[in-house]
């Protein structure tokens, strides 16, 4: 008997192969249905985006799902289930007729506005007195002006600021729950560089209003001396020897070099969660038990922990924006090749935007006015004209149009949208005006941007994968495990979507002047004593932070995020702005 029922499993079972392999077809298969897209004919109506369904995954759990991802099973059946259930395979089932745009190059149609000036420098300090005047007697960070003011009436010098930071940095390491926020930084040459600001100030020849100000960069930014790792063990083994564009325009201003900050590994993640040896898990300032947000989790964290005003950072999916608003301070992502991104890992070539992190949107424009033009090096940005700036500066808002999807506005914690829609008040009284917008096909772009930063990612990352397997985080490795099933026809169709979502774009910005959203659709999150081990992968989270975040990152655009207020338990929320061009 029992023979006889292995004989018919083995029959069963060679007639399925049979069947699967030889007279299923898999290509060609009729009765698909495809959902298409006529030419420049956007769909008005707004649905919510597909809610992501994936475990929270840390210690040994995170450690099984890392193995199964990697494995035949895992890329076979185990991945494809995830892309799936969080609808990353959206796009294979729509009919996009545009050509595909590999490169968000936004190019400006606009003429000078008759009330900007070359002269940059005089309208930034006219900002800064503008905001200085204005600001309260309450409590506020320390921002660019306040170190200018200092160092000009010598209260305090450059030279002495470095060396309280120095200090800070020493205690810091010492302490029980470190921030965590510089990952890299060298006494002598930050005393040096304070030395040489000091002398110029004495004879009153500073270089630029950066002289002197204390700034870091992130870790995936080349600065000399320190080691280019992105947040890795493995890369960077060597000193490095050559800066970035980003580095040198902020070495020509004078500008004081704190090291390089801590991020999330390789950039692809949006928590700041990196337990590897060199780095550990950047801590919130407002709150050391809750993430800083990432990927620019230590540059964050140094600007709003006083470290210093003005911190650089990346962003290919609100890497800028999330850690800046988790940690309550300004967060710039520049239009897509406005900052040179020369000297930088290429992560990701079209979705990455470089911008600063700051204490005050005056301190962004002076940042902004810094790194932002062509450099010969860079071939994304080599038609980037000057940055320049309105001579009228004030709070007078009047004819100003804000553009707000109410549908896409309220998709965030009830918390977050109270806050937000005060703000959006507080502008009104101001003399702005809401003017309803719909943004179209926003899980369509939302598919497609994962699609571009993830492939882009898996590309650069090919050898890395392969080689240095074992010495990334579980993280990286299982988001890689889930890019490694992006197609080609995964790549292009998101591309075909972004030439829709920039055209759709373009259109909804000759009618509003920007565009209002939350920063994120969540608060800072909570950090587990297992993520600090092993690291953890929290998808639903992940794309709900990003959820604001990716239609800039797909179509190019600026997009600024400012704070505004605070939840109950005292955690920062954000606003942000979009705008056409920067």
């Amino acid at each position: 008997m029992k023979d006889k029922l292995s004989t018919m499993a083995w029959g069963a079972l060679l007639f399925v192969l049979f069947y699967l392999g030889f007279l299923r077809r898999v290509t060609g298969a009729a009765g698909t249905i495809f959902h298409r897209r006529r030419p420049g004919r956007f769909e008005k109506s707004w649905s919510p985006p597909v809610e992501a369904w994936s475990p929270r995954l840390s210690g040994f759990p995170l450690k099984l799902c890392v193995h199964l991802a990697n494995t035949a099973f895992g890329q076979l059946f185990l991945v494809p289930f995830l892309m799936q259930m969080n609808n990353f395979t959206a796009l294979r089932y729509v009919d996009i007729p545009e050509d595909p745009t590999f490169l968000p190059l936004v190019v400006s149609e606009r003429k000078e506005h008759k009330s900007e000036s070359k002269n940059v420098s005089a309208i930034l300090q006219s900002l800064m007195e503008s905001s200085s005047c204005s600001a309260s007697s309450a409590f506020r960070f320390k921002r660019i002006q306040d170190y200018l003011k200092c160092y000009r009436s010598g209260e305090i010098t450059p030279l002495q600021v470095a060396k309280n930071i120095i200090a800070a940095l020493k205690e810091n390491g010492k302490a029980g729950s470190n921030l965590q926020a510089i990952a890299q930084w060298n006494e002598e040459e930050i005393i040096k560089m304070a030395e040489k600001s000091t002398a110029r100030y004495r004879s009153k020849q500073p270089l630029s209003l950066l002289d002197g100000i204390p700034v870091c960069l992130k870790e995936e930014i080349k600065v000399v001396p320190y080691h280019h790792r992105s947040g890795t063990v493995y890369l960077g083994t060597k000193p490095e020897t050559e800066d970035a564009t980003v580095t040198k325009k902020l070495r020509e201003a004078g500008a004081i070099i704190i090291g390089v900050s801590n991020m999330h590994e390789l950039g692809i993640g949006t928590t700041g969660c990196n337990p590897n040896r060199y780095h550990g898990t950047t801590r919130n300032p407002y709150n050391p038990q809750h993430f800083t947000g990432g990927s620019s989790s230590g540059s964050a964290a140094a600007v709003a922990a006083g470290l210093c005003p003005l911190a650089v950072g990346t962003d290919g999916g609100g890497s800028v924006r999330i850690p800046a608003s988790f940690c309550g301070i300004v967060g710039l992502k520049g239009t897509f090749g406005r900052i040179s991104g020369f000297g930088c890992h290429p992560l990701s070539y079209s979705t990455v935007s470089l911008g600063p992190l700051c204490t005050s949107v005056a301190d962004a424009a002076i940042a902004y006015a810094t790194l932002a033009g062509s450099d010969l090096q860079y071939p994304y940005g080599l038609h980037q004209p000057e940055p320049s700036f309105s001579e009228n500066v004030n709070t007078n808002l009047n004819g100003l149009k804000l553009g707000i999807d109410w549908g896409f506005f309220k998709a965030c914690d009830s918390e977050i949208l109270a806050v937000c829609q005060k703000a959006v008040e507080f502008l009104v009284d101001l003399g702005a005006s809401v003017v309803e917008v719909s943004l179209p096909e926003i899980e369509e772009a939302r598919v497609a941007h994962i699609i571009c930063i993830l492939s882009e990612m898996r590309d650069f990352l090919q050898s890395d994968f392969n080689n240095q397997f074992e010495q990334m985080n579980l993280e990286t490795r299982l988001n890689l495990a889930i890019a490694s099933q992006i197609t080609a026809l995964d790549y292009i169709k998101a591309n075909r979507q972004r030439s829709r979502s920039m055209a759709s774009l373009k259109e909804i910005f000759s009618k509003v002047n920007c565009l209002l959203t939350p920063g994120t659709a969540c608060c800072a999150p909570v950090i587990h004593e297992s993520d600090l081990l092993t690291g953890c992968s929290d998808v639903q989270t992940t794309l709900r932070t990003m959820k604001y975040m990716q239609l800039a990152n797909l179509t190019g655009i600026p997009a600024l995020v400012v704070p505004v207020g605070y939840t109950i338990s005292g955690l920062p929320i954000s606003l942000q702005v979009s705008y056409y061009l920067l």
